[in-house]
């Protein structure tokens, strides 16, 4: 009992640090890997019920700072660039997937994630499938493995290639997975990029709503009854309330920054369900599949805009 006690100060403390902005969602990730490593996370804890709800909160929070008129417009310019690369990621990654043997919740996920915006999209498209925390983890460890090297990695192709600003904004909002990777590399190649880039990343963001419903039918496993994931309700109406009632602003920025610590607290959880076992048995797999719908994506979609520039 008293080994389980011991167990309680760590993981109360690392939960603590992940409500703070100086820990990433990545450190967070690896802060909870580490401890579950070291055996420090307490057993008796239901981790996967109480991530499932913190998700769908964070994913209900998130609502709030997207700005429904900027995205709309957005869309609505680039409707053919973002339907076409947000299809055709999701499909080429579940034909892909299947040829490669990878699991196919894990390989939709990571497919998600490419198509739309990350782990936000990772966190909403998981319930509604149905995913467990170990496919969510890997999925997860995948994208922001692939973030930090767009990072850095975009910026120098863009100057290598004299993309100018607009072209490099769409290209980065459309190839790299998180919108804070795409924040940091657009504002590293130049204002109108990052205003290009973070326009139409917001745009793609409405997608999540859909995508989530399509994925509890094309998941739902010969059962009649769909799991509806209603929070994507919810993520309906914080878009529309913030959009309806602008008075507001200050209080909805800040329902927004605590979802995001939310999101962050929820990685740290996942990660503290995952172990080294876990992830030997998961193989290289979800690693492979997921460098191969980046470079797919960040070729066509640049080959597609550089056509319609020119």
């Amino acid at each position: 009992m008293l080994t389980h006690l011991r167990r309680y100060p760590f993981f109360v403390l690392a939960a603590l640090a992940c409500l703070t902005p100086w820990v990433s969602s990545p450190m967070a990730l690896v802060f909870g890997f580490l401890l579950t490593t070291f055996g420090l996370v307490p057993t008796e804890l239901p981790i996967a019920k109480l991530t499932k709800k913190l998700l769908a909160y964070s994913i209900v929070g998130l609502g709030f700072g997207i700005q429904l008129d900027q995205a709309l417009k957005a869309t609505s310019d680039g409707i053919g660039i973002i339907v076409a690369t947000i299809l055709g990621t999701l499909i080429i990654g579940w034909f892909l997937a299947k040829r490669m043997g990878l699991d196919k919740q894990t390989g939709y996920l990571i497919a998600s994630g490419t198509a739309i915006c990350g782990g936000s999209a990772i966190a909403a498209v998981a319930p509604a499938i149905n995913a467990d925390d170990e496919k969510i983890a890997i999925s997860l460890a995948t994208v922001f493995v692939l973030n930090s090297i767009a990072l850095f990695v975009f910026p120098v192709i863009g100057h290598a290639l004299q993309l100018d600003q607009h072209t490099f904004g769409t290209w980065a909002a459309i190839a790299i997975h998180d919108t804070s990777s795409v924040v940091g590399a657009a504002s590293a190649y130049g204002e109108q990029a990052l205003t290009t880039a973070t326009t139409l990343k917001l745009a793609r963001a409405l997608w999540i709503i859909p995508v989530a419903f399509v994925s509890a039918l094309i998941f739902r496993s010969g059962q009649r009854k769909i799991a509806i994931p209603y929070f994507i309700l919810f993520y309906c109406i914080a878009i529309l309330m913030s959009d309806a009632l602008p008075q507001f602003e200050v209080v909805y920025q800040s329902i927004f920054a605590v979802a995001k610590q939310l999101l962050v607290v929820c990685l740290f959880l996942i990660g503290s369900s995952i172990s080294v076992g876990k992830l030997k048995k998961a193989g290289s797999k979800p690693l492979v599949f997921g460098v191969t719908m980046w470079v797919i994506i960040s070729t066509v979609s640049l080959s597609w805009i550089l056509f319609a520039c020119y």
